[in-house]
């Protein structure tokens, strides 16, 4: 009994889409890391590590100054952070379960969706990443990791039609 390329190749093609899904959810793994981190040094009151360059750059001074000498513009900022770090927090699970339930079950509006979290990545990179070059360089991740990684899945969303002789 011998296999056609087609019958041969999908197992193959179905373990590549797997290994992109495992990535793909490893990248909104770090996202909830990178929320969750901003959300302890809000909760101490400090920056997040990641925002303190381009704080410093764009007030003149350290935020350790700020909190010194404007204790209450510190505790607004402090506040933003938060609520930035929430909204991040919950867009990274929403990714996630996007990935988990319709993304593998390769419902095509599923695979558009996930392109949504790139509006985030390049907002990151434009307002922290432009002020901080180490941020600039741990943002491209995202930036480069999340289109490469959803245009290898092309093949398992938009297979292509065969005709009627099972000829392309």
């Amino acid at each position: 009994m011998t296999t056609s390329p087609q019958q041969s190749s999908a197992p193959r093609t179905r373990g590549w889409a797997l290994v992109g899904l495992v990535l793909l959810v490893l990248l909104g793994l770090l996202y909830v890391f990178g929320a969750a981190n901003d959300l302890r040094a809000d909760a101490s009151g400090d920056l997040p590590v990641d925002h303190t360059a381009t704080f410093s750059e764009l007030a003149g001074s350290s935020f350790d100054q700020t909190k010194d000498t404007a204790p209450g513009t510190a505790r607004y900022i402090t506040l933003l952070e938060r609520g930035y770090a929430v909204h991040e927090l919950t867009f990274a699970f929403m990714f996630l379960v996007l990935l988990i339930i319709p993304f593998r079950r390769r419902q095509r509006w599923a695979w558009w969706a996930a392109w949504i979290p790139m509006i985030a990545n390049l907002g990151y990179t434009l307002t922290f990443g432009v002020h901080d070059p180490t941020i600039l360089y741990r943002s491209l991740i995202a930036d480069i990791a999340l289109p490469v990684l959803l245009l290898a899945h092309i093949p398992a969303f938009f297979p292509r039609r065969t005709t009627l002789t099972g000829k392309l």
